[in-house]
């Protein structure tokens, strides 16, 4: 028998169990409106508790292990934002429509760009496309020169790397016009964000595309199964076939839904590694869940970044393990060892520690290896913020540059690394010589 004095001694122990952690605003999901929020440890899991004076109180997963959360806090860093925003006055419209006012602390890294909400699909989870708006939004080329404009207009730091996406983009037939477009106005790195459903079909119409300036190609697919990936499963070998013929790079980007594929994180992996030699990433994306549903609802389907990183984990038997990912503000201190080198202001990934992690896999014959396997990534990243605060405090960069080549061999373990790569030459061309080739 459970008494009731128990009972209380559980709740007020798991009580202080939770720790408020942070303050920030949030939004109701039965209204939308602005309320604040609590960022809170509780039972291995960070959660978000807000109260809406109509609603009420609601808690929802945040972040499903609070052991990743500190340790990728640990790289949280605020970025130098924009000089010049559209937006200048603070906190007006934000966060719901302001772009970048003053308020924000990062700049455009990729920006978004929407060339249509036309779709030749309509999966459930969408919620951008001209059905569900009940209008159809194309921009011109001249509107869509104007915002690249804006964008190459951005300071200290011209954004030169666009995502076009939609709805689906390639039922708009001046893509390809669209595209030189965009180049012609000084951009470097155009993604197309596609379910490559015409581009399967239609080659010439890709090789159009491919001509045209397209870096690589943001491909949806969701699973290796009919099951799991209805959209374009018959249509991914005809795409992977085309890309081939036109040298062309993918990034396979599934939408995570607990429930529904999660089971397949791993073997999305095998088939990228598989198809190597022109899929250049999987860029898992948990579902985000919009609008007003259920809390059931959101409870089943609602996948945080964590879990999918220890699904995968369990699905690789292990090979690429939770502790090999680090949150994407890492890549800070490389940025600032260039911005050392160069006397240049430069591409800033600081977008907040919980909104993204990544990690490099090698493939090497059959094994996948990660790159923490050889590399001692957080003594590196430590070494080079401390070469770039030396020589931004005026050391010679040349004496700056043979001691980070000499000491790289401190944070690598060549017998360790894929087969045939030299780790040391690599690192000194992509940070000392900036060739990424």
């Amino acid at each position: 028998m459970i008494s009731l004095e128990s009972v209380m001694e559980e709740v007020a122990l798991k009580k202080e169990e939770a720790k408020v952690l942070s303050t920030t605003m949030s939004v109701c999901p039965e209204c939308n409106a602005i309320i604040p929020a609590e960022i809170i440890e509780s039972d291995g899991k960070i959660v978000m508790k807000k109260i809406c004076p109509a609603h009420g109180e609601f808690t929802e997963l945040y972040f499903g292990d609070a052991e990743m959360y500190h340790r990728f806090s640990k790289y949280a860093h605020d970025g130098k934002g924009i000089s010049n925003p559209q937006v200048k006055e603070f906190g007006y419209a934000c966060p719901l429509n302001c772009g970048l006012c003053p308020g924000h602390m990062s700049h455009t890294a990729l920006a978004n760009i929407v060339v249509t909400n036309r779709c030749n699909l309509a999966c459930w989870y969408c919620f951008f496309y001209a059905e569900k708006a009940g209008y159809v939004y194309e921009p011109s080329i001249e509107e869509l020169r104007k915002m690249i404009r804006v964008l190459r207009s951005m300071k200290p730091v011209p954004g030169n790397s666009v995502q076009l996406t939609g709805g689906e983009p390639t039922l708009r037939d001046d893509l390809p016009e669209i595209i030189k477009m965009i180049k012609g106005e000084g951009i470097d790195h155009i993604m197309l964000n596609t379910n490559g459903i015409r581009l399967a079909n239609d080659f010439e119409y890709y090789r159009r595309v491919k001509e045209a300036g397209v870096s690589n190609l943001y491909l949806s697919m969701d699973g290796v199964t009919p099951k799991t990936n209805p959209k374009n499963y018959w249509e991914i070998p005809k795409i992977l076939e085309n890309a081939r013929k036109l040298n062309d790079g993918i990034v396979f980007v599934p939408t995570v839904i607990k429930t529904l594929n999660d089971h397949e994180l791993g073997d999305i992996v095998r088939y990228g590694f598989e198809n190597v030699d022109v899929v250049r990433a999987v860029n898992f994306q948990p579902v985000s869940l919009t609008g007003m549903m259920p809390r059931e609802e959101r409870e089943r389907f609602r996948i945080t970044i964590p879990d999918c990183i220890h699904l995968i984990e369990e699905q690789t038997d292990g090979d690429i393990p939770a502790d090999a990912w680090f949150p994407v503000p890492a890549c800070v201190p490389v940025t600032h060892l260039i911005e050392a080198f160069t006397k240049r202001p430069q591409y800033e990934l600081s977008v907040h520690f919980a909104c993204g992690a990544g990690t490099y896999v090698f493939k090497d014959g059959d094994k996948m290896i990660p790159i923490t396997n050889f590399i001692d990534i957080d003594g590196l990243l430590k070494y080079l913020q401390d070469r770039a605060d030396e020589i931004e405090s005026g050391k010679s960069k040349a004496i700056a540059a043979s001691k980070i080549l000499w000491n790289f061999k401190k944070f690598i373990d060549e017998k360790k690394a894929p087969t045939g790569m030299n780790v040391t030459r690599m690192l000194f061309k992509v940070l000392i010589k900036h060739d990424y080739k």
